[in-house]
């Protein structure tokens, strides 16, 4: 598990390819500090096992899954990734539980300066679109950061300058894509209120949730209802 809080940018070194497949070897510092062989590293916002340790770099093996649902099968030596070692028990907890599974690849839309933060527009799949609300928290190629904004097919988020200096969004521009984690205490939510309106529970036209379920467990007042 992630907190998205990058700990450093690495660069790519080499990207070895197969068909659907790749070994990205990255060269690094701060992580390299007690990473071993066999331990999970998030390659911006993709968790990935280190399978090979040098002077200075890292490699890590991306199997047909994620390259075909990842952004990582676009990389090539010179670019740089977002790198994050994964949760220490006794870490402090900066972010929000990421887990390293990405469930889609956006692309920047817009990118516009507002005083001293730079405002991202970000393209997204429906997949993703259905768990991103305002003020919530998303996972951009890695970084933990507060949604500000939500259309039907994209949402906003802010950098501070911190955040852009030290991480790959800093440099994002229009058409570039990025790796997406929506929160899974979203995804949690609704595989079980799911499982419980697959039982008697009244459901909405299309198997959704109804009014009358979430009335009768207390999710509206009497008003509301």
């Amino acid at each position: 598990m992630f907190t998205g809080i990058v700990e450093e940018m690495g660069t790519v070194r080499t990207v070895r390819r197969g068909g659907r497949s790749l070994a990205l070897t990255v060269a690094a510092r701060t992580v390299l500090a007690d990473v071993k062989v066999g331990d999970s590293v998030a390659f911006s916002g993709v968790c990935l096992t280190v399978v090979r340790l040098g002077s200075g770099v890292v490699t890590a093996d991306v199997m047909p899954e994620t390259f075909d649902r990842t952004s990582l099968r676009h990389l090539a030596p010179g670019a740089l990734v977002n790198l994050e070692r994964s949760m220490l028990a006794g870490g402090r907890f900066g972010g929000h539980i990421v887990q390293g599974h990405v469930d889609g690849v956006g692309g920047v839309a817009a990118v516009q300066a507002d005083e001293n933060a730079r405002r991202l527009t970000i393209t997204a799949p429906s997949a993703v679109m259905r768990y991103v609300v305002p003020k919530g928290s998303i996972a951009v190629d890695g970084v933990s950061l507060t949604v500000v904004g939500t259309e039907a097919d994209r949402f906003s988020v802010s950098l501070i300058p911190h955040t852009a200096a030290v991480t790959t969004l800093g440099s994002k521009q229009v058409g570039d894509l990025v790796n997406l984690e929506a929160d899974i205490l979203g995804k949690y939510l609704e595989h079980l209120l799911a499982a419980r309106l697959a039982g008697d529970e009244p459901q909405a036209a299309g198997g959704g949730l109804s009014r009358e379920f979430l009335a009768r467990h207390g999710y509206l007042n009497e008003v509301e209802a």
